[in-house]
């Protein structure tokens, strides 16, 4: 019985070794050609159903959040995505949320919540590589992926600021 609680034990602080490991690892800008996920492979239309041209974006960061009206922790994470993107309302900086379902269903969504996000729908999802929602990506001017991070965050912390500052004074 005391081999098992050791074991136990053992194995817990190995699973706690690792969570903070890729907590640790969590804020680390990746260069897109790691990724294979160029910013002028996401496909984007507005609720209309119009295609959104990402080419319109060039020479801006671009913050791209996957989300779904269904998902508790993406929908956790925008209150947060509103105040930054408050925050920095005079920088160079697009903030886009975009989800794979039905125009109807996030308009529905955008209409009783107050958030002034610029809702598209993402039409190549699955091309994306894209495991798990909300995912972020943020990209430079030059249309870099240079942050990619699975789950929620809170994006008006010191830590996610930092980040973006940082991306948005790359030169």
């Amino acid at each position: 019985m005391k081999t098992i609680h050791i074991l136990s034990l053992v194995l817990l602080i190995g699973i706690v070794g690792c969570r903070e490991a890729v907590k640790e690892k969590k804020d680390i800008l990746l260069p897109s050609a790691d990724t294979g996920t160029d910013i002028n492979k996401i496909q984007l239309t507005d609720l209309k159903n119009r295609d959104i041209d990402i080419k319109q974006y060039k020479g801006k960061t671009v913050f791209v959040n996957f989300w779904a009206t269904w998902c508790r922790p993406c929908i956790a994470e925008m209150p947060s995505i509103q105040k930054l993107q408050t925050r920095f309302k005079d920088e160079n900086i697009i903030f886009l949320l975009a989800s794979n379902e039905e125009a109807n269903e996030i308009d529905e969504f955008k209409n009783v919540k107050d958030y002034t996000f610029n809702y598209a729908r993402i039409e190549n999802f699955e091309s994306l590589n894209i495991q798990a929602i909300p995912t972020t990506f943020i990209y430079n001017r030059e249309g870099k992926l240079v942050f990619s991070e699975m789950g929620a965050r809170n994006w008006d912390d010191s830590t996610s600021i930092e980040i973006i500052l940082k991306i948005v004074n790359q030169k």
